[in-house]
C-alpha cells in the first residue's frame, strides 16, 4: 500500500494533490520514500558486488602473504585464488559499475531536491560512500600484494626494517608472560605513548592573529617565531630561548621528576625490604641460625617476588604461599622416602614440576609455579647436600617458612607503599582519556573546520591525525582490560560497581567516534561554502566561540573532577544552548545572503551536501554527548551543591 501511494504521488501533478486533500506533509512522506526505495533499487546490486569483489581482494592478498611467508599448509583454510590479478580486475570493475549507479542516481528525477537534509538518506549515501572509500584502500593494498609478489619470484638478501632502539628493547610473548602483570604494562606502556604524542601538541599553543588580520584592514602582526602571517603555532622550544635559566630549571625539573617514576620506586621498595630482612645477618646472636638454616633465601626470594607495577591481590598471594608450602613439603618427602635415593628423588621430582612448570609458562598465574619449582629444588638439595641433618622435618619447615615470610614481606610492601590499585587508576585514565578528547576536538576544530584558506589541512596532517586516533583507539581497549582488574581486588568500604566506569568509557568512546565523523566530514565539505561573505563569518566568531569554549570547559571540568576525585558542581555552562544559538545565527546569516547559495544549488544531491548533513548532526551529536558525560561522571564522584549561607 505505501509502495502504491508513493507511486501515485509521483505520477500525479500537484492539483491532483489538492483535490484528492492529501496535505503537503503526506506527499513530502510519500516522495521521502519512494526516493529511499529509488536509491535501495539502483545501488543494491553494485553494492553487494562491491562488497563480494572486496572480500576476495582480501582473501587472495591473504593467500599470497602466506604463500610468501612459506606457509602453504594455512592455504587451503583461507580459501580464495592466489593469484590475485584477477580479483583486482573484478573489483576495478564492480567500482566502475559502482560508479556508474552512483552517478545516474545522481541526475535522477525520482530524487528530492531536498533529500540531503533527511537522515535515513544521509545514512544510506554515508554506507554507499564508505564502501567506496574502502574499495580504493583494498585497491591500493591489492596493488602492493600483486607488485610484492611480481618482485619476489627470485631469491634476494631483505635486511631488517625494525628500528635497532626498538629491536634492543623488545620483549617476546613469553618473557612478557613469565614476568607477570601484562594487562597492567600494557596499560603503562600504551599510557606513556599516548602522552607524549599528546605533549607534542600541547608544547604547540596556538597564537591567534587579531580579526583585522583576516580581513586585511591591518597589517599582519609578526608572530612568536619570527614568521608573519594568521595564527601560528608557538613551539616550546621557542618559548625557552628566551630565558636560559628557565631552560635549565626545565632540564632538572625532567631528571628529577624521572626520578620519581616507577622505576625509582621500585628500586626504593626493593632496597628498603631487602634492607630490613638482611638485618639478622649483621648481627652476632642471628647470625648462626641465618646460615645454618640458609634464611638468605628470604632476600633473594623478596627480589623476585617484588613488581615494579602491580602489587598483587590476594588471590595471588594464597597461591604463592600454597605453591610454597606445597613444594617445600614434597621437597622433603623427595628425601625421606629413600634416605635421598637419585631415582625416587627423579620421580618426585617428575610428578611435582611438570604441573608447575606448566602453570609457570602457561596459566596466568606464573610466579607462583615459579615459587613452587624454587621451593622444592631448595629444599629437597638442601636435605641432599647436608644428609638430611638435623633433620628432613627442620629443613623442609626453615626453607619453607623462609619462602613464605619472603612472599608476605613483598605483597604486603607493595600494598603499603605506592600500591597499585586498578579502581584508582581507571578512575585517572578516564580524567586523562577526557583530556585528550579536548586536545583532539580543539586540533579537530582549528585543523579541519574553521581555518582560514592560507592554512588548510595537509596530508601531513591527515596521517597524523589517523595516527592519533589509532593511538586514542587502543586507549579504549587498555582501560577496558584495566577495569576487569577491579573484580580481584579488595574493598572493604563496599562493593566495587563497575556501571558507572562502563558507562562512561562508551561514552567517550561515542564521543571520539563523532569527533572522526566530523573530521572525515570536513574533508568532503568545506564549511565556508554557505557563509563565504566576509561580514557573515565575522558575526559567527563569537558563536562559533562560544560554543567550542562550552565544550572544552565541560571536558576539563569533569576530567579534573575524576582526577581530584572530587564532585562534580552542579550547574555546568550548556554546550547544547550555545550550539542553539549558533544554529540559529547561521540560519540568520544564510537567509540574509541568500546569493552565496548558487553554488549549493549547482551542486544539487551532491556529496558535499549530504556531508554538510552528516557534518552538523555530528556536530550536535558531540553536544549531546557531552550530557552523557556529564551524568557518568557524577554517578561516579558524586555532585557538589550549594552550602547555604547563613544571614546574621
Amino acid at each position: 500500500m505505501l509502495v502504491l501511494c508513493a507511486t501515485s504521488c509521483r505520477v500525479s501533478s500537484e492539483p491532483s494533490w489538492k483535490a484528492t486533500g492529501l496535505q503537503d506533509g503526506s506527499c513530502q512522506t510519500l516522495r521521502l520514500t519512494h526516493a529511499l526505495r529509488a536509491i535501495t533499487q539502483r545501488l543494491a546490486s553494485p553494492t553487494a558486488d562491491l562488497i563480494s569483489t572486496m572480500t576476495n581482494c582480501i582473501s587472495s592478498c591473504d593467500a599470497v602473504l602466506i604463500q610468501m611467508g612459506g606457509q602453504r599448509r594455512h592455504l587451503q583454510s583461507v580459501g580464495g585464488p592466489v593469484e590475485p590479478f584477477q580479483s583486482l580486475q573484478a573489483l576495478l570493475a564492480a567500482v566502475g559499475a559502482f560508479d556508474s549507479a552512483d552517478t545516474m542516481l545522481v541526475d535522477a528525477d525520482e530524487l528530492h531536491p531536498h533529500l540531503s537534509t533527511h537522515p535515513e538518506a544521509v545514512s544510506l549515501f554515508m554506507f554507499a560512500h564508505s564502501l567506496r572509500q574502502a574499495a580504493d584502500k583494498v585497491r591500493a593494498l591489492s596493488t602492493r600484494v600483486f607488485e610484492m609478489q611480481n618482485r619476489c619470484q627470485r631469491w634476494s638478501l631483505q635486511l631488517p626494517s625494525y628500528p635497532w632502539y626498538k629491536q634492543l628493547n623488545r620483549s617476546n610473548q613469553q618473557i612478557r608472560h613469565d614476568r607477570g602483570g601484562l594487562t597492567a604494562g600494557f596499560y603503562f606502556r600504551s599510557k606513556a605513548q599516548l602522552e607524549r604524542t599528546m605533549g607534542d601538541l600541547l608544547g604547540q599553543p596556538f597564537v591567534p592573529s587579531g580579526r583585522n588580520d583576516a580581513i586585511g584592514g591591518s597589517k599582519p602582526r609578526a608572530s612568536v617565531d619570527g614568521q608573519e602571517g594568521p595564527g601560528k603555532h608557538q613551539s616550546h622550544e621557542a618559548q625557552l630561548v628566551r630565558d636560559g635559566s628557565q631552560e635549565l630549571r626545565q632540564k632538572i625539573w625532567r631528571v628529577l621528576h624521572r626520578m620519581q617514576g616507577f622505576e625509582s620506586r621500585f628500586a626504593f621498595k626493593v632496597v628498603l625490604v631487602t634492607s630490613l630482612l638482611s638485618v639478622p645477618a649483621w648481627l652476632e646472636q642471628s647470625r648462626g641460625w641465618w646460615n645454618r638454616y640458609e634464611i638468605w633465601w628470604t632476600v633473594v626470594t623478596v627480589w623476585l617476588m617484588t613488581h615494579p607495577r602491580i602489587s598483587g591481590t590476594l588471590q595471588d598471594l594464597a597461591a604463592r604461599l600454597l605453591c610454597v608450602l606445597l613444594g617445600a613439603v614434597w621437597g622433603g618427602l623427595a628425601y625421606a622416602a629413600d634416605n635421598g635415593n637419585a631415582y625416587v628423588m627423579a620421580v618426585f621430582a617428575v610428578v611435582f614440576m611438570v604441573p608447575m612448570m606448566y602453570r609457570y609458562t602457561q596459566s596466568d598465574h606464573p610466579r607462583s609455579g615459579i615459587m613452587g619449582c624454587i621451593s622444592f629444588t631448595v629444599v629437597s638439595l638442601s636435605a641432599l647436600v647436608d644428609r638430611g641433618q638435623p633433620s628432613t622435618v627442620t629443613i623442609a619447615w626453615t626453607r619453607g617458612l623462609a619462602f613464605a615470610m619472603a612472599i608476605l614481606a613483598s605483597i604486603l610492601t607493595n600494598w603499603i607503599i605506592w600500591p597499585f590499585v586498578a579502581r584508582h587508576e581507571l578512575r585517572k585514565s578516564l580524567s586523562a582519556m577526557m583530556l585528550h578528547l579536548a586536545i583532539l576536538y580543539r586540533g579537530v576544530i582549528s585543523k579541519y573546520i574553521y581555518y582560514d584558506s592560507l592554512h588548510q589541512p595537509s596530508a601531513k596532517d591527515i596521517e597524523r591525525s589517523e595516527m592519533l586516533e589509532g593511538r586514542l583507539r587502543e586507549g579504549f581497549v587498555r582501560i577496558r582490560q584495566l577495569m576487569e582488574l577491579t573484580r580481584h581486588e579488595i574493598r572493604l568500604r563496599a562493593p566495587f560497581d563497575p556501571l558507572p566506569y562502563s558507562a562512561l568509557i562508551e561514552g567517550c568512546e561515542r564521543f571520539f567516534d563523532h569527533l572522526v565523523e566530523v573530521r572525515q566530514s570536513s574533508l568532503y565539505w568545506d564549511p565556508s561554502i554557505g557563509v563565504s561573505n566576509q561580514e557573515a563569518i565575522d558575526s559567527l566568531v563569537s558563536f562559533r566561540r562560544d560554543a567550542v569554549a562550552v565544550i572544552l570547559m565541560n571536558l576539563y571540568i569533569l576530567a579534573s573532577a575524576l582526577r581530584a576525585d572530587q564532585p562534580v558542581p552542579r550547574y555546568l555552562p550548556s554546550a547544547a544552548a550555545a550550539r542553539k544559538r549558533l544554529i540559529s545565527q547561521m540560519e540568520d546569516v544564510e537567509a540574509k545572503h541568500k546569493e552565496d547559495s548558487s553554488v549549493e544549488k549547482k551542486l544539487g544531491r551532491r556529496w558535499a551536501d549530504v556531508y554538510r548533513y552528516a557534518f552538523s548532526s555530528a556536530l550536535t551529536d558531540i553536544v549531546e554527548q557531552l550530557q552523557h558525560l556529564q551524568r557518568y561522571t557524577k554517578e561516579i564522584t558524586g555532585e557538589a551543591g550549594f552550602a547555604a549561607i547563613e544571614m546574621d
